[in-house]
């Protein structure tokens, strides 16, 4: 439906006036709102020719039936993704083609499956039925994402219904896990455990799912649409690129609450989120929520797939239209103003042993770069509820924590995990590297990733063994530009492309970029990377490469200096 023809509000307020559908004005950036509904490119008339959401009939009763060759091209190649389905790249085909081939040429004929997870909220029933799905109908692959979603690889669409099947018997969905549509929502993984917390997102992050995902009135955005609720004062949900955020604060006369972010995301055009000065109110978080994705569907930029995200509409705006047209539109009142949120505190991926406020322990597990197996989640699973734990948690960094562990129980968790590659107490770089799905199985993927990046830790481990490396250094891997890892917001950010080794041949390696983060403990405020001009590091030289700026900056920087600081001040040559 489009939104002149049902309520763009929740059902607590009123409509916005109605308008009549206007044909799309010459060089219009297709926004509903103000240039009709008129599908403007081929993604906006598949999607309104027939809803995402209707294909899943047509999976459970024609195509798991009838084979991959059955599926239609706008089913295949657009509205599977409505339920977490990608076909993934065909094996053989290098990076160097990928740009040359279309998704035809480039695809096999299996799917990535992604299982939404909210908040990274598992049972351990449910991680084991996650696990067993892949053994059963994987090859035993699973990846924890940094979207904390476990992504599984060699879906046959035959499988898919009674993947489907299992998944809703224990309460899991992949239900807009992909596609024009509201993805998982980013949750703090300790939320209402831990002791610092500022506030429990539980029930908004609930509120959100229950009355949202699914919901056909929003299942036609103009593109993917990333929420993060965190209450917990490390702030551990990369806040500052998501759509949309909503970041625990305590108002000095309303009390906790959330301030409000607009606008985030990184691909290859990285953007900020902006604050807008807003304070909401825990019972309100879910109608704003409502309202912001609201202002994304009906004024989003839609001609343009390379336009059609909410940072490019907030960037035009600013925050203050923005903020204006969410409470005169949608929420038809005005918004308490609110306190920023304090500077973070601690670090927000939750690798170690950690207090719970009910006196029992909280354990965060590294998993290298979140490559993981079906075998080893279901083994991980057991060793949870040996030591009492029914709970686990993802990360948006790629971890895993292991909830409500008793202490007596704790050191024979942390064995025992640690005998299943899951380190408590990781080396820096195991701990603070993650990396995408690469070209192994991603259609845009130019180089491969999670090796590279499991073959450079562990090189580094060798290599700088009784180095005292007392600064997270973050060292983030992709595949191509996208930056699906996060590369411009990492210590050391590797963008996947063709590169000339020494004798002039072309091969796998990565642009370089330096000095970037996210808000945390060590830095105030977010900021970009910087490239350095000419810098192209091959896959095989990456160790040599890590090695020599860590080495650099240990011994030049300044007392208290983070790597990131050293990285901007630094002339290019010692960058190199």
């Amino acid at each position: 439906m489009t939104p002149e023809a049902s309520p763009t509000a929740t059902p607590q307020t009123a409509p916005p006036p109605r308008r009549a559908p206007r044909a799309p004005r010459p060089g219009g950036n297709g926004q509903w709102r103000v240039d009709g509904t008129a599908p403007l490119n081929h993604n906006e008339e598949f999607k309104a020719a027939d809803s995402g959401l209707n294909v899943r009939e047509r999976i459970e009763q024609v195509y798991a039936k009838e084979g991959f060759s059955s599926i239609a091209p706008d089913d295949l190649n657009g509205r599977f993704r409505w339920w977490g389905l990608y076909t993934q790249r065909r094996p053989g085909i290098d990076g160097g083609r990928t740009a040359q081939l279309s998704a035809q040429e480039l695809s096999d004929e299996f799917f990535m499956l992604r299982v939404r997870i909210d908040g990274g909220s598992l049972t351990t029933e449910q991680l084991r039925v996650v696990g067993e799905i892949s053994t059963l109908f994987a090859r035993d692959t699973a990846d924890i994402t940094d979207r904390q979603n476990v992504q599984l690889h060699w879906v046959r669409v035959e499988d898919v219904p009674e993947i489907w099947r299992r998944l809703e018997a224990v309460g899991l969905q992949t239900t807009e896990a992909c596609g024009d549509t509201p993805r998982v929502v980013l949750g703090s993984p300790v939320a209402g455990i831990a002791r610092d917390e500022v506030i429990d997102p539980t029930p908004v992050i609930t509120e959100i799912v229950d009355r949202f995902i699914g919901d056909p009135e929003l299942a036609n955005l103009p593109r993917k649409f990333k929420t993060a609720v965190t209450g917990h004062p490390s702030q551990d949900v990369v806040h500052e690129i998501n759509d949309i955020s909503l970041v625990g604060v305590v108002h000095p006369e309303l009390g906790a609450g959330y301030d409000l972010w607009v606008g985030g995301g990184l691909s290859t055009s990285a953007h900020l989120a902006q604050r807008l000065g807003a304070f909401v109110a825990p019972d309100e978080a879910a109608e704003v929520w409502h309202g912001v994705v609201s202002i994304f569907r009906d004024y989003g930029y839609r001609r343009l797939r390379n336009k059609a995200r909410l940072k490019y509409l907030v960037a035009d705006w600013g925050p203050e239209r923005f903020r204006r047209v969410l409470e005169e539109e949608y929420l038809h009142r005005a918004l308490p103003d609110g306190p920023p949120p304090p500077a973070p505190a601690g670090r927000g991926d939750h690798v170690g042993v950690h207090e719970q406020k009910d006196g029992r322990r909280y354990v965060g597990l590294s998993p290298t770069v979140g490559r993981v197996s079906g075998t080893l989640l279901s083994r991980l699973a057991d060793v949870a509820e040996a030591a009492g734990s029914r709970r686990v948690r993802l990360t948006p960094h790629q971890k895993v924590v292991v909830l409500d562990v008793d202490p007596a129980h704790v050191d024979e968790l942390v064995a025992r995990a640690g005998e299943l590659g899951l380190p408590a107490a990781p080396s820096p770089f195991r701990r603070t590297t993650i990396a995408c799905t690469g070209i192994e199985f991603c259609k845009l993927a130019i180089v491969e990733t999670k090796d590279t990046a499991a073959r450079t830790i562990e090189e580094l481990e060798r290599r700088l063994a009784g180095v005292d490396v007392d600064t997270p250094i973050t060292l983030h891997v992709n595949g191509c530009p996208n930056s699906c890892a996060r590369i411009q917001t990492a210590d050391i950010g590797l963008k996947g492309q063709l590169v000339q080794d020494e004798h002039g041949e072309q091969v796998a390696g990565f642009q370089v970029h330096l000095g970037g983060g996210l808000a945390s403990a060590d830095r105030a405020e977010p900021g970009l990377g910087r490239t350095v001009r000419g810098l192209k590091v091959t896959a095989t030289g990456l160790p040599d490469y890590v090695e020599r700026v860590v080495r650099r900056y240990l011994d030049t920087r300044e007392p208290r200096e983070t790597f990131a600081a050293w990285a901007h001040r630094s002339d290019e040559e010692a960058l190199r």
